[in-house]
């Protein structure tokens, strides 16, 4: 009874391990498009092209349910292939919803119309492709009002963590936030707005300073999840459970292994 769980990479099992803490009755199927990471310096239509062939692949494995644990995807891919048509019995969300339902203090599913909410300086990081998307301005919009958003661009972040280079990692976090801070020298919030981040989120925290509020996905979307299957029972497929990858199955094997502490192992997609 797996449920789909999308990234480009292995930032996405930061997703899945909450999803398994807060789930752990239901199966998951992980794929990591390894081959073709990391998404964030792509172009809208290959994301979209990438992204769509992934989803399908998991849904022809019995996953009712995909869950895009990219931001980028979830960015340039979404919105598009709900609007073209998800097969019928077919599901994919994406991860920047119960986001901003956390940050705007929204109850999950709350469709009532945007209001003026506690913080009003938010600082985004995410990829290259989801800021240029404006995909998360976009839905915040749609639930709350007088909010202003900085976003910073954080270029090669995610070719760090994927090569295990954490120290580089941090570095390019620091940079990153001395960027976002001499254009919101005093942001109240700060969104990872990529699933790779929150394995960097000390290094955020430390450089932005304890006064501000950093939120990352993980518990987030892993609570959402459990609310939409409650909702939804019937969204549980009947497929493989397991992590499939485009990439060296040996290498991303090793890779997640020592971002999660417990042996995980990865089959060719």
């Amino acid at each position: 009874m797996a449920v789909g769980i999308f990234d480009s990479g292995l930032g996405g099992l930061t997703v899945l391990n909450a999803a398994q803490t807060r789930l752990p009755e239901v199966d998951f199927l992980y794929y990591a498009d390894s081959a073709h990471a990391p998404y964030g310096v792509r172009d809208a239509e290959d994301i979209y092209n990438l992204t769509r062939n992934a989803v399908q692949d998991l849904w022809s494995r019995g996953c009712d349910l995909v869950i895009l644990a990219c931001n980028t995807a979830s960015a340039a891919a979404l919105r598009r292939m709900q609007e073209e048509g998800v097969p019928q019995g077919k599901r994919v969300l994406g991860v920047f919803v119960p986001l901003i339902e956390a940050l705007t203090e929204r109850q999950w599913g709350d469709n009532s119309p945007p209001r003026e909410v506690a913080v009003e300086h938010v600082a985004l990081f995410a990829t290259p492709a989801t800021v240029a998307s404006r995909a998360f301005q976009r839905e915040l919009a749609f639930r709350a009002i007088g909010v202003d958003v900085e976003a910073q661009a954080c270029g090669g972040v995610v070719d760090a963590i994927e090569d295990g280079d954490m120290i580089l990692a941090e570095a390019l976090v620091r940079s990153h936030v001395d960027a976002l801070k001499r254009k919101m020298p005093q942001p109240q919030a700060a969104i990872l707005g990529c699933t790779h981040y929150p394995l960097m989120a000390e290094a955020f925290q430390a450089a932005l300073g304890p006064d501000v509020q950093v939120f990352s996905q993980g518990d987030l979307v892993a609570e959402s999840l459990a609310d939409y299957l409650q909702r939804h029972p019937d969204m549980l497929g009947g497929g493989e459970a397991g992590y499939l990858t485009t990439g060296n199955p040996r290498k991303v094997s090793d890779r997640a292994t020592q971002f999660l502490r417990r042996q995980i192992t990865f089959k060719a997609a």
